[in-house]
């Protein structure tokens, strides 16, 4: 799972060497915008065929917090 998000992440991350990990900060460690997490949560939803609600976004802090929904997804 961590590494299929590491997929989608590395689209919007201009580093080759990228590796995600579940506690990284979603807005200051991997420095996207708020238009890029929204890009990057349509892709999410599309490759793990969930849907995830905005107040479910609005809380998401973490990598690990998004993982934790894809797994109760």
């Amino acid at each position: 799972m961590l590494e299929k998000l590491q997929e989608i992440f590395r689209r919007y991350i201009d580093d080759e060497n990228f590796i995600l990990t579940a506690d990284m900060v979603l807005r200051s460690d991997l420095d996207i915008s708020s238009y890029e997490f929204v890009q990057v949560i349509c892709e999410v939803e599309e490759a793990f065929n969930i849907e995830i609600p905005d107040r479910a976004i609005a809380g998401f802090k973490t990598v690990g917090d998004v993982l934790e929904w894809i797994e109760k997804g």
